[in-house]
């Protein structure tokens, strides 16, 4: 991968070079570097199967510039990148680019400034989130990750007694039919951006190693999950797929439920789903600037529970989404997003930033002057987001989380969740979580495929059937019905995404949940 030394050097030069050039009023200039490594677990019981396959990596480097040109039809803003080539020939076009889709912005301000309230508190270089073994892992560490994983869930599978008795002896438990499968995810990430505003040319770089297990026993319709992130190598050790493997024995027997309103805890994984699908990106400045959000015109109200505190925080040393400095230079940092259930920040870059400050109608957006809210409105969160995760050179910042901290003003444990709901469900696991009727609405759609319970009278009862149920709800009337929340996190994430959720248990009561037809059991 191209080292941080060369991609200083590049923006160094690309810098000076396009900064000459007589047209150019504005200039930015942005180079990454990124690796995605990936192994694949695919072990089937009944049907030859390899266990660990696919180690496969993708990488990929180069630069993007984002330019203000002077053009007798006045000043026009413009980008352009260019992959896999870092000398003057590749920021040339780049910059050739920039100019030809140039456009006349009336909502631009300028490129990112070290203005208030976004200027530095701290030395940036002092956050080093990254590990240099987990930097420099090569592909034989690749497949040793997977296997520690593979080993993990048959080590579970094997030694569970509710197998061994389903089974009848030992030597019958593949024919109940096990699936484990699952990704180790590694990403390597570097970063080096210079600018007319911003001269001194900034680096940084982050590791993460993510892994996701799903365990199946196929004879009994039963699923579990697992999973795992963080930025440093020596934190992994496999075990989502030992929970996986758990959590689908633990599922035996599931019961279905009738459509209604329940009583239910929303485990870290679902409530990772809802809030970023549903709930952030009503939080993010564009979408407010846009009037799709559902808190148009809302900040510094009650929105939520007086019990509800979501917080974004960048900047916090060990927690595997922290960074030094945006995609934009500036400085990350803690945005309060909902504080005592009163609404209390967004989410921002510097471009959405200046256009709320300089927009007529955004104190109606905000539901405050905009000048008199900067804290809240910082951009502290203008990233490049890659798919699969990192940082992408051909991408132009937007509004993206980092570390998203969700915290209860009162220190519950499960236990006390349970008896709160009293008889409900434990909802651990969703997929298709998906806003309804608009985003501004609040409403959402989603499917409980694994790790769920019934509770009856504030205890386990049995596990809820897999793919039985779907969620009908709306993300507000979720927020505002708070029975509870744990004081213990866990660092949650989505597939192939590096921003984290740091998700407690949530107990909410009248959930609305809708029985699905019996086709979809074996999905």
């Amino acid at each position: 991968m191209v080292s941080l030394t060369n991609l200083r050097r590049a923006v160094k030069n690309a810098l000076a070079f396009t900064s000459s050039q007589p047209d150019v009023s504005e200039v930015e200039v942005f180079a990454s570097a990124g690796r995605n490594l990936t192994v694949r677990l695919n072990y089937t019981s009944h049907i030859p199967s390899n266990g660990v396959e696919e180690p496969k990596s993708t990488e990929g480097y180069g630069l993007g510039i984002r330019a203000t040109f002077n053009t007798t039809n006045g000043v026009k803003t413009g980008f352009g990148s260019e992959p896999a080539d870092l000398s003057l020939n590749g920021v040339a076009r780049a910059l050739e680019k920039a100019r030809a889709g140039a456009v006349t912005d009336p909502k631009f301000v300028s490129l990112p400034k070290l203005d208030s309230p976004q200027r530095p508190t701290r030395d940036t270089t002092s956050l080093a989130n990254y590990d240099p073994a987990l930097m420099k892992i090569g592909n034989q560490g690749l497949v040793k990750t997977g296997w520690s994983m593979m080993e993990r869930g048959l080590e579970a599978f094997e030694s569970s007694k509710d197998l061994l008795s389903l089974a009848g002896y030992p030597e019958k438990i593949s024919e109940l039919g096990l699936i484990l499968g699952g990704d180790v995810v590694m990403l390597q990430d570097r970063m080096a951006i210079g600018s007319t505003h911003i001269p001194s040319i900034q680096t940084d770089q982050n590791t993460v190693v993510m892994s996701f297990a799903t365990a199946m026993i196929e004879t009994q319709s039963s699923k579990g999950s697992g999973w795992s992130v963080s930025s440093q190598l020596a934190d992994f050790s496999g075990e989502s797929a030992g929970e996986a493997a758990r959590n689908a024995i633990a599922s035996i027997n599931g019961e279905r439920i009738p459509t209604g309103e329940y009583n239910v805890i929303l485990g870290p994984q679902a409530v990772t789903e809802i809030l970023e699908w549903v709930l952030m990106p009503g939080l993010s400045m564009d979408m407010i600037f846009a009037g799709a959000s559902p808190f148009i015109g809302k900040l510094g109200r009650m929105v939520a529970s007086d019990n509800f505190n979501l917080y974004d925080n960048g900047s916090e040393p060990g927690m595997p989404s922290s960074k030094a400095i945006t995609d934009e230079a500036l400085p990350t940092g803690r945005t309060n997003l909902i504080q005592n259930g009163k609404l209390s920040g967004f989410l921002s870059d510097y471009y959405n930033y200046q256009r709320i400050l300089n927009d007529p109608t955004g104190s109606e957006k905000l539901g405050a002057d905009p000048r008199s809210v900067l804290e809240s409105i910082a951009p502290r969160n203008g990233f490049r987001p890659n798919n699969g995760g990192g940082r992408n050179f051909a991408g132009i910042p937007r509004p993206v989380p980092t570390n998203l901290i969700i915290e209860g003003n009162r220190a519950n444990n499960q236990e006390e969740l349970l008896q709160l709901v009293g008889n409900g469900v434990y909802i651990g696991r969703i997929w298709y979580t998906y806003p309804v009727n608009g985003t501004a609405s609040g409403d959402f759609s989603g499917t409980i495929i694994g790790d769920s319970y019934l509770i009856k009278d504030g205890k386990f009862a049995a596990p809820l059937k897999p793919n039985t149920i779907r969620m009908n709800d709306n993300v507000l009337r979720l927020i505002n019905n708070i029975l509870g929340i744990t004081s213990k996190h866990r660092a949650t994430v989505r597939w192939s995404s590096d921003q984290v959720t740091w998700a407690p248990q949530i107990a909410v009561s009248g959930y609305g949940l809708e029985e699905i037809s019996g086709y979809m059991e074996n999905a």
